[in-house]
């Protein structure tokens, strides 16, 4: 039986609302405001894109590449002139993923490759926190969101006064947090870890206990797993918590053969169904290892179609779960990001020096 001791408002500790990102404008000043491009469907676009929508054809219809084209190309265009680079989460739809991005990946390599650009310029294709882990490994580069209002429901889950508490009632005790948090949250913690080094981070600490924030059902997969005492938070994604057992059951009903593999994000009851789980890295390799006939991803639904567009020959049984918050960045929005230089990720200096610590302890663990 796992040892877990789960916390939070509902066991005692009041909620404390998480502060708005807050954006500046200092990029804009700093490289100025390029003309918007002209947006057109014509030969020159489709040919300079062709080799593109080769890569997404059998999961994009032929008749919806003449509206993403030309931004394609606008953006492709930009990014050489702003000596820019666009990382894209495993989350983002495939036109970004496929077409646009220069480095893909789940939160763990994004972050590893945020540490390597040279760019002067970062797109973050995905949520607030994404960006903000990008600005702490690069304090000296200019971190762009497309769309600031990009959130997260386990970020939003804790705060930074959260933690202080938590350390106050459990004194000694060393303190995990997902990256999928503030940087004000990462500041307060020891060492931050993704779903794909969790367990890792967990036990390279050496305590018979620790604190993992905030996601619960991260930490009682983590739990499962380890002798070490989770003290967790309950805090939950959005998207994972709404997968079920029973919803699982039933594909598998129609189809014995089907294959099952989940997020561990996901309710005790999914993992339970899943015949693997593993982080959205750790998802995809499995895919590409194992090449299922027929297979449920079990996690936000664009990340089956990125695979699909590699991976054609395996049928993936959707049961699908879109991120609102991952779906707020579209092509529009990453184009006049680059064009006005907006929505530029500013960080506390202190703030971001205390949260890097915690990222680059992460980072620099040994496999």
């Amino acid at each position: 039986m796992p040892l877990l001791e789960l916390q939070g408002p509902a066991n005692g500790l009041p909620p404390i609302p998480a502060p708005l990102p807050v954006a500046s404008d200092a990029a804009a000043r700093k490289f100025g405001i390029l003309p918007m491009p002209k947006l057109e469907w014509n030969e020159q676009v489709a040919r300079e894109t062709a080799h593109l929508y080769e890569r997404i054809k059998t999961v994009v219809p032929a008749v919806e590449w003449p509206v993403f084209a030309p931004y394609v190309k606008a953006i492709n265009d930009l990014k050489r002139e702003r000596n820019a680079v666009i990382l894209a989460h495993n989350y983002q739809t495939p036109e970004i993923y496929n077409c646009v991005a220069d480095f893909v990946g789940d939160s763990l390599q994004l972050a590893r490759e945020a540490t390597k650009v040279k760019a002067d310029v970062i797109v973050q294709g995905g949520v607030h926190f994404m960006a903000e882990t990008s600005k702490v490994l690069n304090p000296e580069k200019t971190v762009l969101i497309p769309d600031m209002r990009a959130g997260c429901s386990l970020a939003q889950a804790i705060t930074a006064a959260d933690v202080r508490l938590l350390r106050e009632r459990f004194p000694g005790v060393p303190v995990v947090v997902y990256v999928n948090t503030s940087a004000d949250v990462k500041a307060e913690s020891d060492i931050c870890c993704t779903s794909s080094n969790a367990l890792q981070v967990v036990e390279s600490l050496g305590t018979d206990k620790v604190i993992f924030l905030p996601d619960q059902y991260l930490a009682k997969y983590v739990a499962s797993q380890t002798k070490v005492k989770i003290i967790a938070w309950t805090g939950a994604c959005e998207v994972h918590e709404r997968f079920t057992g029973d919803e699982l059951r039933m594909y598998r009903d129609s189809d014995p053969n089907l294959q099952i593999i989940a997020h561990p994000e996901c309710p005790p009851d999914v993992i339970a169904e899943a015949d693997f789980t593993g982080s959205t890295a750790h998802m995809i390799d499995w895919v590409r290892n194992k090449r299922p006939k027929r297979v449920v991803m079990v996690t936000e639904c664009s990340m089956a179609d990125n695979v699909q567009a590699e991976l054609p020959d395996v049928e993936f049984v959707r049961p699908c779960n879109l991120c609102p918050h991952m779906k707020r960045i579209t092509l529009p929005k990453i184009l006049e990001s680059l064009v006005y230089m907006k929505e530029e990720v500013v960080i506390d200096p202190v703030i971001a020096e205390k949260a890097r610590r915690s990222v680059e302890r992460m980072i620099n663990l040994k496999n």
